[in-house]
């Protein structure tokens, strides 16, 4: 395997990025899911506000897999990141890049001193689960993630 890379992404890596969602979408059985499109990232992650952090991994040039995270607040625990994908191209797992991200979300979150990591993971996502366990992770199972979608919303408020 060639020399891997662990960077910051840049607004040149987003069409990349978009790839690696669209690809972790089809994974979890989603794939008409991602409305989301380039320009969004573009604006969203390196506008004057940005609202996402996101590493990338790199091999010869091409990104092939990420760690896409955010900042959020706990009323408990303080400044907090919440790591909401982690990806690696299918071609690529299993050699480590997914622990190297995974190792460089953390290193940041310990440098930002945040008090608390966070994310979700599927029920039926075993590899996954085990890989988080054996890093020490705790597995909540007595919480249950909330959604709500924009079209339910509107109809909630104009009930």
């Amino acid at each position: 395997m060639n020399e891997l890379i662990i960077r910051s992404a840049t607004k040149n890596d987003m069409p990349s990025v978009l790839e690696l969602i669209k690809e972790l979408a089809l994974f979890e059985k989603s794939p008409d899911k991602v409305v989301i499109s380039v320009k969004d990232l573009e604006k969203d992650g390196f506008g004057n506000d940005p609202l996402f952090k996101c590493f990338v991994a790199e091999i010869n040039n091409k990104i092939i897999g990420m760690a896409f995270f955010y900042f959020r607040y706990s009323t408990w625990r303080g400044r907090t990141l919440h790591l909401e994908d982690l990806i690696v191209k299918n071609k690529w797992q299993s050699k480590g890049i997914g622990k190297a991200l995974y190792n460089k979300f953390i290193e940041y979150a310990y440098k930002e001193k945040v008090r608390r990591i966070e994310w979700v993971v599927l029920d039926w996502n075993k590899s996954a689960i085990n890989f988080y366990n054996q890093s020490g992770a705790k597995i909540l199972n007595d919480w249950k993630t909330v959604q709500m979608e924009f079209e339910t919303m509107k109809k909630y408020l104009n009930k």
